[in-house]
C-alpha cells in the first residue's frame, strides 16, 4: 500500500511528523530539527479511497510505527483530510495568513492511541466582486516554499486539476485564485465532442504553444474551443496535434486571466511554479510564451511547510 523512500537519520533526529493527505495521495514525511525530510512515505491512499470512512484505521495502518517510535514529536497534516469530507474538518482562515496563524488556527485531533494531532486550516479569500475563493492543502505548500526559498514577496502558480495563483507579501498569504483547467481540460477531451477530433496518446510541443497563441485572440473560450472541431473537419488541425493544442488553448486563458486575479503576476519577479514536474515544465512553457520568466520551486515544498507548522506547536508547548 505504501512506497518507502528517502530513509535516513535516526528516530532521535525527528523533530515532528508531517502529513499531506489530500483527495488522492497520501505522502508522510519524518523531519528533521532543521526542516530537512529524514523519510518519505506515498501511497495511493487518498481521502476518496477510505471508502468506510475509516481515517483513523488507514492512519494507523499508514504510520503507526512512525507514531510508535517517536511518540512525543508533534503530528500535523494537511489537505483534504481537513475538509468536511475528511476525518474532521478545519474551518477556512481568512487572507492574508502567515505559517504563525495557520498554526494558531490548526485544530486537535484526539487519537484513539491517547496522542494528539492537529488538522491545518485551509485559506479563503473573495475577489474584487466580492465572490468567494479556497484552497486546502496548498497555502502549506506555498508558505513552505517561500521560507526554503528566503522570500518575503512572490507570485507562485501551482497547476493541476484546480490551478491556484497565490500572492505572498511580508511572508503572508494575501490573496489567491482558483482555475478549473486541468479538470475542465480532462472533462473536454473526454466527454466532449471535441474527444472525437484527438488522438489521447499523442503530443506536439509546437502545437501547445499554437493554442498558448491562440488564447490571446478575441472571441473568448467558449468560441475557441469549438474551433478545435471546425478545424480538425477542415483538415487544418490533425488528431495528433488536436489534444496538444486544446492543453495550450484552456492553460493560455488560465494564464491570461490570472495575471489580473488576486493571486496574479504585479511585478517582474518570476512567477514561482510547484506542483508535478510535466506540468511545470509545461507551464513554464506557456508563461514564457507569454514573456512571463518563472522558476520551479522546491520540490519539498509541502514538507517544508508541515515542518514550520510543527515548531510553532513545539514553540507553544502543545502536543
Amino acid at each position: 500500500m505504501t512506497d518507502a523512500a528517502t530513509p535516513g537519520g535516526s528516530t532521535s533526529d525527528i523533530a515532528a511528523l508531517g502529513i499531506d493527505w489530500g483527495t488522492t495521495s497520501f505522502r508522510a514525511y519524518r523531519l528533521g530539527r532543521d526542516g530537512s525530510v529524514l523519510e518519505t512515505r506515498r501511497a495511493e491512499a487518498g481521502i476518496r479511497a477510505i471508502d468506510d470512512g475509516d481515517f483513523e484505521g488507514a492512519f494507523e495502518q499508514l504510520v503507526g510505527d512512525w507514531l510508535d517510535a517517536s511518540p512525543a514529536v508533534p503530528v500535523v497534516l494537511s489537505g483534504m483530510i481537513g475538509s468536511r469530507q475528511g476525518w474532521l474538518e478545519a474551518p477556512y482562515l481568512a487572507c492574508p495568513a502567515a505559517v504563525a496563524d495557520l498554526a494558531a488556527a490548526m485544530v486537535p485531533l484526539e487519537l484513539m492511541r491517547g496522542r494528539r494531532a492537529f488538522l491545518a486550516p485551509g485559506l479563503s479569500t473573495r475577489s474584487a466582486e466580492a465572490v468567494p475563493d479556497v484552497m486546502r492543502g496548498e497555502e502549506v505548500q506555498i508558505l513552505g516554499a517561500v521560507d526554503r526559498l528566503g522570500v518575503e514577496r512572490a507570485t507562485l502558480c501551482l497547476p493541476g486539476t484546480h490551478s491556484k495563483w497565490a500572492r505572498v507579501d511580508a511572508g503572508r498569504v494575501v490573496g489567491f485564485s482558483t482555475h478549473m483547467t486541468g479538470e475542465a481540460f480532462e472533462a473536454l477531451r473526454r466527454h466532449t465532442i471535441l474527444g472525437a477530433t484527438i488522438e489521447h496518446a499523442a503530443w506536439d510541443d509546437a502545437a501547445f504553444l499554437s493554442g498558448i497563441d491562440r488564447s490571446g485572440d478575441p472571441g473568448g473560450l467558449l468560441h475557441h474551443l469549438f474551433g478545435v472541431r471546425a478545424a480538425g473537419l477542415f483538415g487544418e488541425l490533425d488528431p495528433a496535434r488536436s489534444g496538444a493544442f486544446l492543453s495550450g488553448l484552456v492553460i493560455g486563458h488560465e494564464l491570461r486571466a490570472a495575471a489580473g486575479a488576486p493571486g496574479g503576476n504585479r511585478g517582474d519577479d518570476p512567477v514561482i511554479l510547484i506542483g508535478e514536474p510535466g506540468l511545470v515544465r509545461l507551464y513554464g512553457q506557456a508563461l514564457g510564451r507569454l514573456g512571463v520568466a518563472s522558476r520551479e520551486g522546491p520540490p519539498d515544498a509541502a514538507a517544508r511547510g508541515l515542518h514550520r507548522l510543527a515548531k510553532h506547536l513545539s514553540e507553544g508547548g502543545t502536543r
